[in-house]
């Protein structure tokens, strides 16, 4: 599998937060936080977006490193994605991303 497909499917190489730190694009950065802080709930800074995706080496934004629930799933069973799990078609967990974004589940079940 691509290493940037991300432990839920997302296409790590689409994401503006990884575009933003490869590209050391701050007025990315500074839309990005703004946009996520906004969806989230909770404040988040440019100084945040900083990630080179969930399964490449280097920076990870503070959610991504720590606080997803499904990437520490994940890691947890062993797996390199959800991919590899039997639950993926059904999990709560994964439903996070997968309920609203189909090409997530297709990333991690084609073969």
């Amino acid at each position: 599998m691509n290493n940037f497909i991300a432990c839920c499917g997302l296409d790590c190489e689409k994401c503006e937060a990884r575009l933003a730190t490869i590209n050391n694009d701050n007025t990315l950065r500074a839309k990005v936080a703004k946009e996520w802080s906004e969806l989230n709930k909770v404040e988040i800074t440019p100084q945040m977006i900083n990630c080179t995706g969930c399964r490449i080496e280097g920076p990870k934004t503070p959610f991504c490193q720590s606080l997803c629930p499904i990437r520490k799933c994940a890691q947890n069973k062993g797996f390199a994605t959800c991919g590899d799990c039997n639950e993926v078609e059904h999990c709560e967990t994964l439903s996070m991303i997968t309920s609203h974004n189909d090409q997530a589940l297709n990333n991690l079940t084609s073969k």
